[in-house]
């Protein structure tokens, strides 16, 4: 009997030494490519989430740097914003406070004693600039059931310290 015949060709020293040389290539220039995202500034596109404490405690690092500040508009604090473009509150965690001024008109939901999310900077001055100011809300909305109609009143009244 013969032997069966293969149609494969065994593979080569040379193939492999090829094969290996490729992969480490193709390895080194994903790291260079890696390297290069990271020197070039992935770092100025980043956004730190901070809270009135951490502000205080980083002052200096604030200053200049994008940040979101996160916390609850302090009671009595606001001024402005009706229909004027500038509005002014504080933003707390209960242990520090910031001074935030913000331009622009601020979202229906602002009020007092909510929390919210401003993203700017801080300045030289002591304030921090605002150029996007977002609102926290609770989630105890529930749709009326079948047949379930909602009092028009109490809606009107809930509404009436948004605006």
């Amino acid at each position: 009997m013969s032997e069966p015949v293969m149609n494969e060709a065994p593979v080569s020293r040379k193939n492999a030494s090829r094969n290996k040389w490729a992969a480490v290539g193709a390895l080194g220039v994903a790291l260079v490519a890696f390297l290069l995202i990271t020197v070039s500034g992935i770092g100025d596109n980043l956004v730190y989430y901070w809270t009135p404490s951490d502000l205080e405690a980083n002052r200096d690092k604030a200053v200049g740097a994008t940040i979101r500040l996160g916390g609850m508009v302090k009671p009595g604090s606001i001024v402005g914003g009706k229909n004027g473009s500038t509005l002014e509150f504080d933003v707390t965690d209960y242990k520090s406070t910031v001074h935030v001024k913000s331009n622009g008109v601020p979202p229906q939901m602002f009020r007092e004693e909510i929390g919210v999310v401003v993203e700017g900077t801080m300045t030289d001055a002591g304030h921090f600039e605002c150029n996007r100011l977002m609102v926290s809300h609770g989630n105890e909305y529930r749709a009326p059931k079948e047949g379930e109609h909602p009092d028009v009143k109490e809606l009107i009244q809930s509404t009436e310290g948004l605006e």
